[in-house]
């Protein structure tokens, strides 16, 4: 019997840590993400400020940021064995408001003029984690959903700062990109730690409708748009519902106004692009949906996550403070028949109609 010997295929030569890096970095890029480095897996550089903003229950409804605090004040927790953080940028800037919008169209947040960042930002995420994997390193990859201070290694990683409004800066891409991280336990080499940049300046702190910047780099979520819009449950607090403006998802208030924006870019990935709801609709016409009709219409956005109760809410505070008398009809409709939540920011939007253009009021 003959024996044949087979030559072992050859083993493909794992990189350096240098090599690692950069070929990580160019996969990035490559997924279209504006910027990639690398801070070191440890403790939160801010840990003892999250940890006083929980204690002041600045959270408010957003009860999650208050459990399990030691996993978001140390990567190594929420993955053992972890050595380094990649942090990531994604630019979603995509221009100004086009011309020729609705009378009326409410203010949506710039981030959620598209669709949900999640969902392209996490398919990215996994074509880079799988690179990772195939070097046979750990890893695990949140974009805004896990127990990490993304702003933290932003900073430490030398990709931005935190400005006085708390939001992270670039250089380039000023307020406007996403954040996404990914844990590993591959020995990277870090980059360098960059300076904060906001000087003197305090155009975000005086911009915030609400006050809701307490302080430089301090802010209480009760008090903000953002928040209130978004993440609240409830009724809107009478103190800020004129302060909301026209505001129905969200508030830009204290990125609009950083000077850094002048360098920012538009992003040239399609899926943020304005959907037509942005310009095109009368804040009217939202109160016409039922519960199919707004889910059909937020489809794969990040307006969604208020549910049809939240939104409405919203609408008609900005109906209350923006509306005419064009708008009567369809809030007293709201008034009526829509789950009390809904119906008493009618009555309230309604009260405010009639005092600013002298209507007689039809209780």
């Amino acid at each position: 019997m003959s024996s044949v010997t087979t030559k072992p295929s050859p083993t493909l030569p794992v990189p350096d840590r240098a090599s690692t890096k950069a070929n990580i970095q160019a996969i990035a890029r490559s997924l279209g993400f504006a910027d990639c480095r690398v801070a070191a897996a440890g403790p939160a550089p801010h840990g003892d400020l999250f940890r006083q903003w929980v204690e002041n229950a600045c959270y408010g409804d957003m009860a999650w940021l208050a459990k399990r605090i030691e996993r978001r004040l140390d990567p190594r927790e929420v993955l053992p064995g972890a050595r380094s953080v990649i942090v990531l940028a994604m630019n979603y800037f995509v221009g100004p408001r086009p011309p020729g919008r609705a009378a009326s169209p409410g203010t949506f947040a710039r981030y959620a003029w598209g669709s949900d960042y999640h969902d392209l930002i996490e398919e990215r995420l996994r074509d880079l984690g799988a690179y990772i994997d195939d070097l046979g390193g750990r890893q695990r990859y949140y974009v805004d959903t896990g127990p990490v201070l993304e702003r933290d290694f932003a900073g430490e990683s030398g990709l931005g700062w935190n400005g006085k409004s708390t939001v992270q800066i670039h250089r380039q891409l000023g307020t406007w990109f996403f954040l996404a991280v990914i844990l590993t336990d591959l020995d990277l080499p870090l980059d360098e730690r960059q300076k904060d940049h906001c000087g003197k300046c305090t155009r975000c702190m005086t911009a915030c409708p609400t006050e809701a910047i307490t302080a430089e780099r301090r802010l209480d979520a009760r008090r903000c748009i953002s928040y209130l819009t978004i993440e609240h449950w409830g009724a809107i607090p009478l103190e800020f519902r004129k302060a909301m403006g026209d505001r129905v998802f969200g508030c830009d208030d204290c990125l609009e106004v950083c000077p850094w924006n002048r360098f920012a870019r538009a992003s040239e990935e399609a899926t943020f692009q304005a959907r037509p709801f942005v310009n095109d609709w009368n804040l009217r016409d939202f109160l016409a949906l039922d519960d199919e009709g707004f889910r059909e219409l937020f489809r794969k956005s990040p307006v969604k996550r208020t549910k049809r109760p939240g939104f409405l809410r919203n609408v008609c505070v900005a109906l209350g403070n923006v509306g005419t008398e064009a708008d009567v009809s369809a809030l007293q409709r709201a008034a009526e028949k829509e789950d009390e939540l809904v119906a008493e920011h009618a009555r309230w939007a309604l009260e405010q109609i009639w005092a600013r253009t002298g209507m007689p009021s039809r209780r």
